[in-house]
């Protein structure tokens, strides 16, 4: 065994992004990175337990407000917080609301984990990214501040070369795919000092570009899949977590029908 740290426990907060869409299971389930860093970390460590707290949708107020005391009350060794993206994606919002937030809760979670786990939020290129770059790099900016504060580690996703590929992202365009989650597993893997498997910001071979119909076609199934029910929700003051529970609630043995 090598002489990188261990972790008997690791409990995961935040939206869609930490819960794990769209990286489907057979019965249509969502695994996503942390399910898989759990999984490789259970590998390690004789007796390990996992908690995901993550719902799709939640803002940064929600997560602070449900997810973390329970998370803190866990006291987990490895704890992973990634939230604000949903608020800095609105049309409107408070930029020093969703820090103040956000230094609320790495306060609360920071002193009751062996080690806290921040993240840079990778975007996938396109229009939608340039529109919120701005808003992006100065919550990005603040995190790296929490990070050296509380003496969280910060992954920085952002700045990948691969993850912003389009490739590596679902057809609804906010959610990364199966690949693009087995990636972010290895890159806080290896933020956490633990042995490299693979280099998981390479970049995917040079594909050759889409012609115009099929570019076309691609951003018609989009708007009316995707874009317009989000609208729609938006306008209504709707979430897709609303009602819905955390898949793992409870710190359990990582254990999954694959």
């Amino acid at each position: 065994m090598d002489n990188a740290p261990g972790f008997a426990s690791f409990v995961a907060l935040g939206d869609s992004f930490t819960e794990g869409m769209s990286d489907a299971r057979p019965d249509g389930t969502y695994r996503g990175w942390a399910d898989l860093l759990a999984q490789r970390l259970a590998g390690r460590t004789e007796g390990f337990t996992y908690a995901n707290l993550a719902v799709r949708g939640k803002l940064i107020r929600q997560i602070a407000e449900d997810q973390v005391p329970a998370a803190a009350a866990m006291g987990a060794d490895l704890v992973t917080l990634v939230g604000g993206l949903n608020d800095v994606l609105r049309p409107r919002c408070d930029l020093g609301l969703i820090c103040g937030l956000l230094e609320r809760s790495v306060a609360e979670l920071a002193p009751n984990c062996k080690q806290l786990v921040l993240m840079r939020s990778p975007g996938r290129r396109g229009p939608v990214l340039e529109r919120y770059r701005g808003r992006m790099e100065r919550l990005f900016a603040f995190i790296d501040e929490l990070g050296a504060r509380h003496g969280a580690l910060v992954v920085d996703l952002f700045s990948s070369r691969a993850l912003g590929d389009p490739r590596l992202w679902a057809e609804d365009r906010l959610h990364l795919t199966a690949e693009g989650h087995r990636r972010v597993a290895e890159a806080v893997w290896q933020g956490l000092g633990l042995p490299a498997r693979f280099d998981w910001d390479e970049p995917l071979p040079q594909a050759v570009p889409a012609g115009w119909y099929a570019r076309r076609t691609a951003d018609l199934r989009f708007a009316r899949e995707h874009l317009l029910p989000w609208i729609g929700r938006r306008l209504t003051g709707r979430s897709t977590g609303d009602g819905r529970a955390p898949k793992r609630p409870e710190l359990a043995p990582p254990v999954w029908d694959e």
